[in-house]
């Protein structure tokens, strides 16, 4: 049995890109970091996604979460000293009828407000972005374009992030379950991994679409449900575009990788929510086959595999951070509904801020668990699947 610090001032659980974060953001504030992941860094949804980080969104929280985290993102490689596989290219995202439209509009006028460069294109300057697609087979009437959207490599992220965490001082055990969580007076008292008990007064629950049962061992219930997510990528081709292409309307998403393979997904028809984890031949079909509608150069292009992952997902498809009302020390960081690796930067940094230096955003009040007790929520529409 290997040898686990018996004592931590947070002790975070999963070994994701937020979980990893969190460690080396405590730790360089020099708080006794102990993180615990069940199987290996990178395992869960972080390692499974689709490596992109947008900042068009529908509600302003996520906007403003995105924005600030990929401003962090631009200057992060210099801060952790390793390659992270920046690249801007772009997300382009289709608008198919007036009702888009009217969404788009919307949704640019408050992007903007924010500060971000973004533009309503028509369905010619489509083409000039993504010169592959085909705007009959779309459907298109136009699409929102953001330059400074693209992507982040998730592995070279994460082992970034775990590998300065550890060099400054936090332990990082993997193959190290939480199998209890037990509270005194209403706070956090010790935590009880497979490996041994911890005692600590501050636990932060990263663990991706395995948060629920986290959170139940303290008798803390989330409202979130973890759904079945794949992606397909398909052998090289020559470089063509660079832009990330989505569409909200059918749910689907795709790329062309830096060294050439396209990588897209689309949500599963029918999908239920559970931990399923078999890829289907379902998806195979309808994504190939809304691809091929989009761009149809693609036809012949080999699928070279496929893979599941799970979104950790939100009746109102926004995050839930922050500590929760009836036991202290007990922090979420989690339901983030598919979207967590590009928005982990600024999350991270915000319960950073609140753990060590006691700052309390509007933000965090925005996205606390408390908001489902009755009160209007205002649900992100800007999201696949």
């Amino acid at each position: 049995m290997k040898r686990i610090d018996k004592k931590a001032d947070v002790v975070i659980v999963g070994g994701g890109v937020n979980g990893c974060s969190l460690a080396y953001q405590l730790a360089k504030r020099n708080l006794k970091v102990v993180l615990c992941e069940k199987s290996f860094l990178c395992s869960g949804s972080t390692g499974r996604c689709g490596a992109g980080i947008r900042q068009q969104w529908s509600t302003r929280e996520n906007a403003e979460l995105a924005i600030n985290s990929i401003k962090i993102f631009e200057k992060l490689e210099k801060e952790l000293g390793q390659d992270i596989g920046l690249r801007q290219g772009g997300y382009l995202i289709i608008v198919h009828d007036e009702a888009d439209m009217k969404q788009a509009n919307k949704n640019v006028a408050m992007q903007k407000s924010l500060g971000l460069d973004v533009s309503i294109l028509t369905p010619d300057e489509i083409l000039n972005i993504v010169p592959i697609l085909d705007i009959k087979g779309m459907h298109a009437v136009g699409a929102t374009f953001c330059p400074t959207d693209g992507h982040v490599d998730p592995f070279k992220t994460t082992y970034a992030y775990a590998h300065e965490a550890i060099s400054h001082g936090a332990k990082l055990y993997k193959f190290t379950e939480v199998q209890g969580i037990k509270k005194n007076n209403g706070k956090i008292d010790s935590v009880q991994t497979s490996n041994g008990k911890i005692t600590t007064d501050l636990v932060i629950n990263a663990a991706g679409a395995w948060s629920k049962q986290i959170a139940e061992m303290i008798d803390v219930k989330l409202p979130n449900k973890p759904f079945r997510k794949e992606i397909l990528v398909t052998e090289r081709v020559k470089p063509v575009f660079e832009a990330m292409v989505i569409s909200f309307k059918d749910g689907i998403y795709f790329s062309q990788q830096e060294e050439g393979q396209i990588l897209g997904g689309i949500p599963i028809p029918n999908e239920k929510p559970g931990y399923f984890t078999v890829p289907t031949f379902d998806f195979l079909h309808h994504m190939s086959k809304t691809l091929v509608r989009y761009a149809p150069a693609l036809k012949y292009v080999n699928v070279i595999r496929q893979w599941t992952g799970y979104y950790d997902i939100t009746p109102d498809a926004r995050p839930i951070i922050g500590e929760v009302e009836r036991v202290k020390g007990f922090i979420q960081c989690n339901g983030f509904s598919g979207h967590g690796f590009m928005l982990s930067p600024m999350v991270t940094k915000i319960l950073t801020e609140y753990i060590v230096d006691g700052k309390t955003p509007q933000i965090l009040n925005s996205l606390n668990l408390s908001r489902f007790k009755g009160k209007k929520i205002t649900r992100e529409v800007s999201v696949v699947g």
